[in-house]
C-alpha cells in the first residue's frame, strides 16, 4: 500500500492507494507552525480511522507546494513508517518532456496533475487545479507539456473581496439559483462562482484557439466540484487526479510497473 501526499497551501491531500485503487481521500489543513510529531500524531489518527495498519504501508510519495514543510513531513513520515519517502522535484523520474524556460520552476503538483492526465485521459489536453490558486496546465498533441496560467484562486478572490469592502458580508461557496443576483449574498456568490466558471469557459476557447485544436479538459482540486457544474464546456472532474499522479510516479522510481 502506497500513501500518497500532496502538501498544498491550504490543504494537504493524503490517499491510501493499493493496486491502482485508491482507498481514501482526505484533506486535513496545512500549518507551517506544526512540528514534526504533531503531522506524526495526525497521520497515525488518520490511518486509524480507515483502520489501516502502519505495517501496511510499503511505500511514501509526496509533493509540495510548501518548502517549509518538505521535511517536516517527509520526516514525520519516517519516523511513522521506518521508509524514507519519494519527495517529486529535481532528479525524480516522471516521463513528462515539458518545455517551458525554466522546467526546475514547474509546480510538482502540475507536474503530478500531467502525468495522471496523459495516462488516464490521453493527449492533448488540458488540466485544471482549483485550490489556492487556480492553475491550468496544457500537454499538446506531441505529448509535451507546453506551460499554463495561474489565477487566483476562488477562496482567495472572495475573502479578498471581503476583506476590502465594508459591507459585503463571508458567504459559503455555493451557486446561485440564476446569474442575476437580487440581493447581496446572490450578487456575491453568482460573482464568484458564475465569474470563476465563465473565466474558465474563456480560458479554454483561448488556448484552443492558440493551439488550432481542441482538447479534452479535466479538473481537479478541492474547489472544482463547486465550479465545474456551472462551466458552459464539458469538463471532466478528477478529484484524484494528483493522486493517480503520484502513484504513477511512485512506480516509475521504484522500477515497479506503472
Amino acid at each position: 500500500m502506497i500513501l500518497a501526499i500532496d502538501i498544498g497551501n491550504t490543504n494537504i491531500v493524503i490517499g491510501c492507494i493499493t493496486q491502482d485503487k485508491i482507498s481514501f481521500v482526505e484533506r486535513v489543513s496545512t500549518d507551517i507552525s506544526k512540528t514534526e510529531l504533531e503531522y506524526v500524531v495526525e497521520f497515525k489518527t488518520l490511518l486509524e480511522l480507515y483502520k489501516v495498519k502502519m505495517k501496511e504501508i510499503t511505500g511514501c510519495i509526496i509533493a509540495s507546494v510548501v518548502p517549509p514543510l518538505n521535511n517536516i513531513v517527509k520526516n514525520a513520515m519516517e519516523k511513522l513508517f521506518h521508509i524514507s519517502p519519494l519527495l517529486v522535484g529535481p532528479g525524480v523520474k516522471t516521463g513528462l518532456n515539458i518545455l517551458m524556460d525554466n522546467p526546475g520552476q514547474v509546480g510538482s503538483d502540475l507536474i503530478v496533475n500531467a502525468v495522471a492526465g496523459l495516462k488516464y485521459y490521453g493527449a492533448p489536453i488540458i488540466m485544471i487545479d482549483m485550490g489556492t490558486a487556480t492553475t491550468i496546465s496544457v500537454v499538446d498533441k506531441n505529448k509535451n507539456y507546453i506551460g499554463g496560467m495561474i489565477l487566483p484562486g476562488v477562496k482567495v478572490s472572495l475573502e479578498s473581496l471581503v476583506d476590502r469592502t465594508s459591507q459585503l458580508p463571508r458567504i459559503s461557496l455555493e451557486a446561485p439559483k440564476k446569474v442575476i443576483g437580487t440581493n447581496t449574498i446572490d450578487c456575491m456568490k453568482s460573482g464568484i462562482i458564475m465569474g470563476q466558471a465563465a473565466c474558465i469557459d474563456g480560458m479554454i476557447d483561448r488556448i484552443w484557439d492558440e493551439l488550432g485544436y481542441q482538447t479534452p479538459v479535466v479538473a481537479t482540486g478541492g474547489l472544482a466540484c463547486h465550479i465545474v457544474p456551472c462551466c458552459k464546456k464539458k469538463i471532466t472532474c478528477d478529484n484524484e487526479l494528483t493522486l493517480k499522479g503520484l502513484e504513477i510516479i511512485y512506480k516509475k522510481n521504484m522500477d515497479l510497473k506503472a
